[in-house]
């Protein structure tokens, strides 16, 4: 565990990476992955690393939505 805690930079910046090239890709039409690593694999594997990264933090995401609490609300509502 304490291994991906480690991890947790390279997986933002890779997220960063993705929503950056999704944006540029929106608003100007062009793949920034696609122009800087060519259409062949090692962009494919860019491509997986940040669908991975974005999975390493669904954990977090749902323990900071408290999805498992289940207590109701504090004023009985």
């Amino acid at each position: 565990m304490d291994l991906l805690k480690r991890l947790d930079p390279l997986w933002i910046a890779l997220l960063i990476v993705g929503g950056l090239n999704w944006a540029i890709l929106a608003l100007f039409n062009t793949n920034v992955v696609a122009e800087i690593l060519g259409t062949g694999t090692v962009a494919d594997a860019m491509y997986v690393l940040v669908g991975f990264a974005a999975l390493m933090f669904v954990p977090r995401l749902v323990a900071g939505m408290h999805l498992g609490d289940r207590r109701g609300h504090p004023r009985g509502v």
